[in-house]
C-alpha cells in the first residue's frame, strides 16, 4: 500500500470517528465542545478588549435564547417555561442594547451571527435536567469572564454590565441548583 493512500485512509479513519461519536454520544459533543469552553477568548487589555467582551456577551445571549426556546417547547414545567420565556425577553432587549453601544462607543455595526448552540433533544424524563446543567454551566461561564473583564477593562460602562452580570448571574446558578437538587435530588 503506498504511503499516500494509507495517509488518506487514516484521515478518512479519523473523521468519521469522530463524526460517529458526535452521533451516537450527545456525551461525546459536550466533552469534545468543553475544550472551547470560554464565553470569549478576551485576550489582553488592548483597545478592542470591551468590543470582544461585548460581542461575547451577545453570543452568550443568543446561545442562552436558543436553550430557552427549546425549554418553552420542551419542558412540562411551569417553572422552567416560566424562566424560558424570561429569558428571551431579557437577553433580546440586552441584545438590542449591546448592539447600540458597538455603534455609539466603537462605531461597530457587525452581527454576532457564530455562537454556540447546545442542542438539548427532545422531551423525556431528563430535558429539564439537561436544561438545567446547561444553563447552570452557561451562567458560571459568563460569571468567570465578568470577573475577568473586570482587572482588563476601564470603561465604566463594561464594568457595571460585569457587576450586574455577577450579581444576577450568581442568584440564577442558585435557584437552578436548588431546583436541580429539588427536582432531581443532584
Amino acid at each position: 500500500m503506498s504511503k499516500p493512500l494509507t495517509f488518506s485512509i487514516v484521515v478518512v479513519t479519523f473523521i468519521l470517528g469522530m463524526g460517529t461519536g458526535f452521533i451516537l454520544s450527545p456525551e461525546y459533543a459536550v466533552r469534545m465542545s468543553d475544550k472551547k469552553s470560554a464565553m470569549v477568548e478576551l485576550g489582553r487589555a488592548d483597545k478592542f478588549i470591551d468590543l470582544r467582551y461585548i460581542d461575547g456577551v451577545i453570543a452568550h445571549h443568543l446561545n442562552a435564547i436558543y436553550m430557552a426556546k427549546q425549554a418553552e417547547t420542551n419542558s412540562q414545567r411551569k417553572e422552567i417555561k416560566e424562566l424560558a420565556k424570561e429569558i428571551i425577553a431579557v437577553d433580546t432587549k440586552s441584545i438590542e442594547e449591546l448592539y447600540g453601544w458597538k455603534k455609539s462607543l466603537f462605531n461597530n455595526t457587525k452581527q454576532i451571527t457564530q455562537y454556540e448552540k447546545i442542542n438539548l433533544g427532545i422531551y423525556d424524563e431528563k430535558f429539564d435536567l439537561r436544561f438545567l446543567n446547561a444553563l447552570i454551566a452557561h451562567h458560571e461561564e459568563a460569571i468567570k469572564t465578568a470577573k475577568e473583564i473586570r482587572t482588563k477593562s476601564q470603561r465604566n460602562e463594561i464594568l457595571n454590565l460585569a457587576d450586574t452580570i455577577i450579581k444576577n448571574l450568581s442568584s440564577g446558578v442558585t435557584t437552578l441548583s436548588g431546583w436541580r437538587t429539588n427536582w432531581y435530588k443532584i
